[in-house]
């Protein structure tokens, strides 16, 4: 009788053993890849809605290059109607619970007076001066959405989003003034009747989010926020001072080329 050799024996049991663990163990979903969206050629794809398709956690936050291209912003005016948000109505507000959607509304939802679709097209403006950092079509949903980024005296962030857009008429790093037209009134595609769903958040980075939710996340009540830091009496609408500083129109930037004698310009207006 012929004895197997022990060393060729264990390495049959052991080959025999990875082989059964191999047709047994069937491993789960590998963990999704974690992407920084740190440059604004990146910012254009929403959480977890990767250009290219492969699905991944997207985690968005501000570089420094875009920390230092935000101004400023001393005062906040409403998005819609008249600078203090007169001719509109506020059809949905903040943290409403809407059981048909399964959790409170994130923002509020802005119409023009006259209701439905009378609004359809009306001017978006920045509710304050800022950096855009999404400019683009998330989802469905959502149509077309923008976020801005604003700095307030203090050097705290809050961060805009205007969404169901018919219209955006601004782009990614672009740099806004308060009252500047950004987009026009839509109905994300059909969805919905014409309005602007209005979100303030208190954030560093920037993500779509969803709508409704069951916790408050870092959502502010916009009209509230805007109230706060308003700046003005609501009756002493004002052209942002960032938008006159940019306006080669004006006197003190043709300092250079007029000379100095513009000086009793600039004190006469």
């Amino acid at each position: 009788m012929r004895f197997v050799n022990p060393v060729t024996l264990l390495l049959i049991l052991v080959g025999g053993a990875m082989v059964a663990f191999a047709v047994w163990y069937q491993p789960g979903p590998a963990p999704l890849e974690i992407e920084s969206l740190a440059s604004y050629q990146k910012a254009d794809a929403p959480l977890l809605l990767p250009a290219d398709g492969v699905p991944r956690h997207r985690l968005h936050q501000l570089g420094a290059w875009q920390l230092a291209m935000i101004p400023e912003a001393p005062r906040f005016d409403a998005p819609m109607g008249t600078a203090s948000g007169g001719l509109t109505y506020n059809a949905q507000k903040f943290w409403e619970m809407n059981g048909a959607r399964g959790g409170h509304h994130t923002g509020d939802d802005l119409n023009g007076i006259g209701g439905m679709n009378s609004d359809l097209g009306d001017p978006v403006h920045a509710t304050a001066d800022g950096l855009v950092v999404y400019a683009g079509n998330p989802s469905p949903g959502w149509g077309p959405t923008i976020l801005v980024v604003h700095r307030l005296p203090d050097g705290d962030l809050l961060q805009s989003m205007y969404a169901h857009l018919e219209r955006i008429d601004v782009a990614t790093g672009t740099v806004v003034s308060r009252g500047q037209r950004i987009g026009r009134v839509g109905t994300a595609g059909g969805l919905y009747p014409a309005h602007l769903h209005f979100e303030i958040r208190r954030s560093r980075g920037a993500d779509i989010g969803a709508g409704y939710s069951m916790v408050p996340l870092n959502r502010l009540d916009p009209e509230a926020t805007v109230r706060e830091h308003r700046g003005a009496p609501a009756d002493r609408p004002a052209a942002s001072a960032y938008a006159v500083a940019l306006d080669r129109e004006r006197a003190w930037n043709r300092l250079e080329i007029e000379g100095a004698e513009i000086l009793s310009e600039i004190l006469a207006e």
